[in-house]
């Protein structure tokens, strides 16, 4: 079976939906969660994301409060919880301070797509190890083998293989690109595959994940929860329609 990984930024549609939105994915049979780190200037993003990101601010959300709205329910949470963000609001918050807090939270892994590898091997992989914190990376079309096999070699938990060079949700990303998709399953790496950026449907799901270990998909969902009063039940019968 495929990894299915779902994506959204805390603290939308109201701030205190955190809880649910992350019970609500692990029992609709997702294998993953990755949560937004809302940050003023998400430039990696599209504009859905870039549009949660503002909302949640402007409901207040802030890293101390996910990590108290995460130590409420980590007893409940079987599913890997993974955070993902700008590196500057972690470097504010205080790096190991914050992995010392994901590690009370029930959190598994990190990412950081604008830390580059030279620092962080420098200054926190050993951090992570001591808090046993997964860290992955992302390679995108443009990334040369060797280097693919360099960002590997530092990840841990899986590697994020972006299907197109683009900002997240972008409507023209290629969601499968032959040549990419193969050239990453024929390269000896030591983590499983998740491809991201662009999966709208089950369809695109099993067309991208044919060569690799799973799929994320955050736009799609957060758009739900961004444009549905009723987003509860809509959030359940996209999942089940990816899984299904």
């Amino acid at each position: 079976m495929k990894k299915l990984n779902i994506y959204f930024t805390a603290g939308i549609p109201q701030l205190e939906d955190t809880a649910d939105i992350i019970q609500l994915i692990q029992d609709s049979g997702a294998d993953m969660i990755e949560i937004g780190m809302p940050y003023s200037d998400p430039v990696a993003d599209g504009p859905v994301i870039q549009k949660a990101h503002e909302l949640a601010l402007q409901n207040g959300m802030t890293i101390e409060k996910l990590f108290s709205q995460l130590k409420a329910i980590k007893d409940k949470i079987k599913v890997p919880i993974i955070l993902m963000g700008y590196v500057n609001p972690v470097l504010s918050f205080g790096f190991e301070k914050f992995c010392a807090a994901c590690s009370e939270s029930g959190v598994s892994g990190l990412i950081l797509p604008d830390l580059p590898p030279i620092e962080f091997e420098k200054n926190y992989q050993q951090i992570l190890k001591q808090y046993n914190l997964n860290f992955t990376f992302l390679v995108t079309p443009e990334t040369s083998d060797e280097r693919m096999i360099y960002l590997d070699s530092l990840s841990s938990g899986f590697l994020y293989a972006v299907s197109s060079s683009s900002t997240t949700g972008n409507e023209n990303a290629v969601v499968k690109n032959e040549n990419y998709l193969s050239r990453l399953a024929s390269l000896p790496l030591k983590n499983p595959v998740m491809i991201g950026f662009g999966i709208k449907s089950k369809e695109d799901f099993e067309n991208v994940t044919e060569n690799a270990d799973g799929g994320i998909i955050g736009t799609a969902f957060v758009n739900i929860l961004l444009q549905d009063r009723d987003w509860k039940k809509k959030a359940i019968d996209f999942i089940h329609s990816i899984k299904g």
